[in-house]
């Protein structure tokens, strides 16, 4: 596995975490633990901010004429859309916890 594919798989693996922490919170709604639902949303906020750094070094590497970079794959298409994924889920979430609590 190539540094670059080993990249995308770290943001396919960050951006499940994200998810997985978003929805957590989501399950903390359910049981007016908003506190707890609030760090949760937090962690999957660092978690993407995490996944977004990937991606934007992937795409600037991409962008660069003087850097080789692989083309555009179906690894990296599903890299973004877990990320995508777990970013509209986390902004759902978060404005769901806003308005029940």
């Amino acid at each position: 596995m190539t540094k670059e594919e080993q990249e995308i798989v770290q943001l396919i693996s960050i951006a499940g975490e994200s998810k997985a922490k978003a929805f957590e919170a989501l399950k903390c709604v359910k049981t007016k633990e908003f506190d707890k639902a609030t760090e949760l949303i937090a962690e999957s906020r660092n978690l993407d901010l995490a996944a977004h750094n990937i991606q934007t070094d992937l795409i600037s590497r991409e962008l660069n004429d003087e850097v080789e970079s692989s083309s555009v794959g179906l690894l990296m298409v599903h890299a973004q859309d877990h990320y995508m994924t777990s970013q509209l889920a986390r902004d759902l979430i978060e404005t769901l916890i806003s308005v029940l609590q």
